[in-house]
């Protein structure tokens, strides 16, 4: 079960937001020749991933920033760029681009440092945008807690598309990178969950301020927590997988 889109597509265009879709993609297709070659793709991980023990120790810091845009695989690309997509657009229309820019980028900074201060003698190259993206996931859950967001259920056989709460939505998220988290040391199993859940939580604390000068809970009030402006009735159904039936001879 995963989002797929929300209700509410942002009034303005979302320049930033689209430009970094297409920086990660164009970064991604970049560098994935290398990953037929480990070696190769190795000692590209150690020049540009975050790697924990080398930031402690003050060392490759620019990999704070590199790492940010580089991803493990398609689907880890996919997953990222999906959630940016759906949350990223009305976070921008709120700050504007060159904010929301700076924003990202700041959530992306202290999800990794989080990263690095649950194993800091960690030797396991850190990537992806997630992070970032946690921080606009927790922005968008200050913001509009009660956005419609359509997320996909796959039942083996069917698919069942359903509209949940921004607040459900993104907070049983948090909670399971939350519950991970305290199960994991650094990045074990591969999953980078304490870069997730401090991204979440920087996000919520940067967009406080902005929060806060909109009135706080009067800002709900006056929204009924959505964004400010007409959603877009959006419909959906079931959709079974025809059954090919045995011909007889």
């Amino acid at each position: 079960m995963f989002p797929i889109r929300d209700h509410n597509p942002s009034r303005s265009t979302p320049y930033v937001t689209w430009a970094l879709i297409a920086l990660n993609i164009g970064i991604f297709l970049s560098y994935y020749p290398l990953m037929a070659d480990e070696y190769q793709l190795a000692s590209f991980w150690q020049e540009w991933a975050m790697i924990p023990e080398s930031i402690a120790d003050g060392r490759r810091t620019h990999t704070l920033l590199t790492s940010m845009f580089l991803h493990g695989g398609y689907m880890h690309l996919a997953s990222n760029m999906l959630f940016l997509w759906i949350f990223g657009d009305n976070m921008e229309d709120s700050f504007g681009h060159i904010q929301f820019l700076g924003f990202y980028l700041l959530a992306g900074f202290a999800a990794s440092f989080v990263q690095i201060a649950s194993d800091t003698a960690s030797y396991i190259p850190t990537v992806g945008a997630s992070g970032a993206i946690a921080g606009v996931l927790g922005g968008y859950l200050l913001l509009f807690p009660k956005a419609k967001v359509d997320v996909i259920l796959i039942i083996i056989i069917f698919f069942k598309i359903f509209t949940l709460r921004a607040w459900i939505v993104l907070g049983v998220w948090f909670g399971l990178q939350v519950f991970n988290s305290l199960g994991t040391v650094g990045s074990e199993g591969g999953v980078a969950y304490w870069a997730h859940t401090g991204g979440f939580i920087a996000g919520v604390l940067l967009t406080l301020p902005y929060w806060l000068r909109q009135g706080g809970t009067a800002f709900w009030d006056k929204t009924h927590g959505r964004p400010p402006h007409p959603p877009t009735e959006l419909t959906h159904r079931v959709i079974p997988i025809p059954v090919v039936r045995r011909r007889k001879r």
